[in-house]
């Protein structure tokens, strides 16, 4: 009895080692699927990234220029303005030196507010 005993023992022993076997294999293989499935997702990222790179370039390149040609527009709006005041000062030079020093020259007395 005692080797059927140990012949049914050594059979469960054979069974959990094969069964360990299979749980380890098991684990293996859903670990590789882990790494396999993370890896594929950063290849999906890096490629959804670089395509909506391209698109931002493109969408920053076609509206760039309207930015330069605006920003021309606003340049030369500005430099005919800055003309026109330079034209302006240039007019009213003379009349502004002669009142200025009619205003310095020719006193008005007043009585200081703090004095009534």
């Amino acid at each position: 009895m005692s080797a059927q005993s140990s012949t049914g023992i050594q059979t469960l022993l054979e069974a959990e080692k094969e069964a360990q076997a299979i749980v380890a294999k098991a684990r293996a293989y859903r670990t590789q699927k882990l790494k396999d499935a993370r890896i594929e997702a950063t290849k999906e990222i890096e490629a959804y990234k670089t395509a909506k790179e391209a698109e931002f370039k493109k969408f920053e390149g076609e509206h760039s220029s309207s930015n330069t040609k605006a920003e021309e527009e606003a340049n030369i709006s500005v430099q005919s303005e800055l003309i026109a005041i330079k034209e302006a000062a240039v007019k009213a030079k003379d009349a502004v030196v002669a009142q200025l020093l009619e205003a310095v020259t020719t006193p008005k007395p007043t009585l200081h507010i703090n004095s009534q």
